[in-house]
């Protein structure tokens, strides 16, 4: 029976994509520099890893494991293509600031290593879940390390929103407060990397309090008996 809340888990905490297994990190450090590109590559990304978990789950059976690999690869690749015509046609201006990184998601490890290491391996229902709970996870990384390098690069939440959602979008913009002169480290790679530094340390404070909260499992002790001989 699949164990739906491990799955969800496993995506959304402890194993997941951007801080722990450190996958996709190219994307993830380049693109952050607002919450809707954070977020637009997030979604595609979910998308693209919820189809990719389901087809090769659907095809697992069928394809020869020497060529698993190119198969799974094809697939992603099917997919992305898609999801980069969608974002084109209704959300041009968010495509046009991806750029390169749309396109990467092919070569994204996360998605293949799900495809690998759980899709290949078990149902439909359970490998679209897991895609979910994945891309939710890697998303929920992007966006937090989007609003910080936002927010300290330049004063405002949701800027270019109407990129991702329509010009009903653009009164979503929050000037949170004034900058004079952009802060350039917030908003170059070098300060999205020590950002996720310390995403990644507030992590494991978090884990190793929880940790020390869980009651300790005494064990047993055996006392071995010595038996002599006597004579």
């Amino acid at each position: 029976m699949t164990n739906f809340r491990e799955i969800a888990w496993q995506g959304l905490w402890k194993n997941n994509p951007g801080l722990v297994q450190l996958l996709g990190l190219c994307p993830l450090l380049a693109v952050t520099a607002t919450i809707t590109n954070a977020l637009g590559l997030g979604l595609a990304t979910m998308l693209v890893l919820i189809g990719s978990n389901v087809l090769v789950s659907l095809v697992r059976d069928f394809v020869p494991k020497e060529i698993r690999i190119p198969v799974f690869v094809m697939i992603i690749a099917a997919l992305v293509t898609a999801v980069q015509l969608l974002i084109n046609a209704y959300a041009y201006g968010l495509y046009l600031s991806l750029g390169i990184f749309l396109p990467l998601i092919v070569t994204n490890c996360v998605i293949i290593g799900r495809a690998e290491a759980f899709a290949s391996r078990n149902n439909l229902v359970s490998s679209a879940f897991d895609g979910l709970m994945m891309g939710l996870g890697f998303t929920s990384v992007l966006v937090v390390l989007g609003t910080v390098r936002e927010l300290l690069g330049q004063g405002t939440l949701f800027y270019g929103a109407e990129q991702l959602l329509g010009p009903w979008a653009e009164s979503l913009t929050i000037q949170v407060w004034q900058v004079d002169t952009p802060f350039l480290l917030a908003m170059l790679p070098p300060g999205a990397f020590i950002a996720m530094g310390l995403l990644i340390a507030l992590k494991n404070v978090i884990d190793r309090k929880l940790a020390e909260r869980q009651p300790k499992i005494e064990t047993a002790t055996v006392t071995r008996a010595r038996i002599t001989k006597v004579s």
